[in-house]
């Protein structure tokens, strides 16, 4: 298995997104957005006063979710670290970021948002499946937003359109994270915060996906 190991500078330059709509207002509060999410089938992201629409999944996308998800779920039966999936909304309240990570790691109990006690927070570990129309965002603007949750250790980048899949983790001195690659199939994806290794193979079972 071939990893690389680099930081994070060029990630810096990346900006968030802009807001998909207006939404008849300029500046939302937290409870407002929540309100707004109640009223809406999708889901949305909240970000400094803003609502921003999320990009739907494809295929290739729910399969790899399926695949992950599974096999942590198996494996963490009755653990102190648990998976949970997209439907957990996560709060960051250092930076006021919303968002639907596609699995999170929570190691015990979920500490829920002053806001609403069905949000998560602190989650210690993130994983993302990309897509072309997240990538940018996932790693760049959102990976820096993720990065003010205490005690976050682990962010886990899967891309739907390739096989390749990316560790990120702090550097022993913590001013920078190192990210571990792996791009073929007979590698394997070592997910410290758990201590379990996933397959690439496993990973991309389904998606018809090749080295």
């Amino acid at each position: 298995m071939e990893y690389t190991i680099e930081d994070d500078d060029e990630l810096q330059t990346s900006i968030l997104r802009e807001a998909a709509v207006a939404y008849g207002k300029s500046f939302f509060t937290e409870k407002e957005y929540l309100s707004f999410e109640e009223k809406h089938l999708n889901k949305f992201e909240y970000y400094q006063g803003q609502i921003f629409a999320m990009a739907g999944a494809g295929a290739r996308h729910h399969i790899i979710f399926k695949n992950v998800f599974g096999e942590l779920a198996y494996k963490l039966k009755k653990k102190k670290c648990q998976p949970y999936g997209s439907d957990l909304r996560i709060h960051i309240p250092e930076n006021t970021l919303f968002t639907y990570p596609d699995i999170s790691i929570i190691c015990g109990s979920i500490l829920p948002s002053v806001f609403d006690a069905e949000t998560g927070t602190h989650p210690t570990a993130i994983i993302e499946i990309l897509s072309n129309a997240t990538r940018d965002y996932d790693k760049g603007m959102k990976f820096r937003l993720y990065r003010d949750i205490p005690g976050f250790k682990e962010y886990v980048l899967i891309d739907s359109e390739t096989v390749a899949a990316e560790v990120w983790r702090p550097a022993p001195e913590g001013e920078r994270w190192l990210c571990k690659k792996v791009n073929n199939l007979s590698g394997a994806l070592f997910i410290k915060t758990v201590e379990l290794s996933l397959r690439m193979e496993e990973i991309y079972e389904g998606t018809l996906l090749h080295d």
